[in-house]
């Protein structure tokens, strides 16, 4: 006997739902959103899956590597297409949308999303982090060289050791700002040390995949944006 199931996945509790061929339930539950705990709820309750899916979500491509790891036929559909068909439905609950989903998988009426690979998730990963710290640089930036500028010092625009350099000369080291600065390039410093980091792991990622090195010879693009 086939069996159809929806997981509708949330931070703490999955609500599941157990359909067969002809969408009688078969089994409703919850379990903790952990791969171990559904992956033991649905070898005891969908032995027999054909397809198990869930919407795309933070937590997603997680579950689905680690159940696919465990050859659970798992598919991960399309938000917005899952929530336009389940918005029909009277009575929203976490467990309503379980068994609208084991509906959508039994039917075939989905939108699946090709799920990252883990590597590509990692690449992602350090890319978001290296954005957030080019982000606060510039900040602590921005922020140094306005105080500056509120007692008329002004200096070439600058990144970097450079930058830290060129404030540290321009307060010298008794100028009554430098209490109030020095904690800022302090912090300055190693957030560029840390983006420096994940600069070089962006080139060694470059360097290893031949699509990134072909991107990385046309003119102005480099390893970031290839």
């Amino acid at each position: 006997m086939k069996q159809y199931v929806g997981l509708d996945v949330s931070q703490k509790e999955t609500s599941v739902c157990v359909v067969d061929e002809v969408a009688q339930i078969l089994f409703e539950g919850k379990a903790k959103s952990d791969p171990g705990a559904l992956t033991a709820l649905l070898r005891e309750r969908a032995p027999h899956a054909e397809r198990i899916g869930f919407e795309t979500g933070a937590m997603a491509s997680w579950l689905w590597h680690e159940l696919r790891r465990v050859d659970l036929p798992v598919v991960c559909i399309d938000a917005r297409h899952a929530h336009a068909a389940l918005s029909v439905r009277m009575n929203k609950s976490d467990q309503n949308d379980a068994r609208g989903l084991a509906e959508l998988v039994r039917v075939g009426w989905y939108r699946e999303v090709k799920v990252k690979s883990e590597d590509s998730q990692k690449i992602r990963a350090i890319l978001v982090a290296r954005s957030r710290l080019v982000a606060i640089r510039r900040d602590i930036e921005n922020q140094v060289r306005s105080l500056v500028k509120e007692y008329g010092l002004l200096f070439p625009r600058a990144i970097g050791k450079q930058f830290r350099n060129q404030v540290s000369e321009l307060l010298g080291e008794d100028h009554q700002l430098l209490g109030v600065i020095a904690p800022l390039l302090s912090i300055h410093e190693h957030i560029c040390e840390q983006q420096s980091k994940f600069d070089d792991e962006v080139r060694r990622l470059a360097k290893s995949d031949e699509t990134t090195r072909r991107l990385m010879t046309v003119p102005g693009v480099g390893a970031t944006t290839s």
